[in-house]
């Protein structure tokens, strides 16, 4: 388990920053991916397998973010 944190550890932020903006947010307009897939999710429409893939291709960036995040943190009280 710890070499995977160790992974995720060398991982740049400016990286993770970059791919949250593109990948994360597109399509930006009408409205972005992630956005539209969070609220079918929360009305219980999110049912076809291509909705489900596309929620999570836009998503590992922002879960990426977050893991990211809270090891820089966690590191940082060490």
């Amino acid at each position: 388990m710890m070499n995977i944190l160790n992974f995720f550890d060398q991982i740049p932020i400016l990286f993770v920053v970059v791919a949250c903006l593109t990948l994360g947010l597109a399509p930006f307009f009408p409205e972005p991916h992630i956005w539209e897939k969070l609220k079918m999710l929360s009305a219980g429409t999110l049912t076809k397998p291509v909705d489900i893939f596309d929620l999570f291709f836009h998503a590992w960036p922002w879960l990426l973010l977050v893991l990211k995040l809270v090891r820089m943190v966690l590191n940082r009280f060490d």
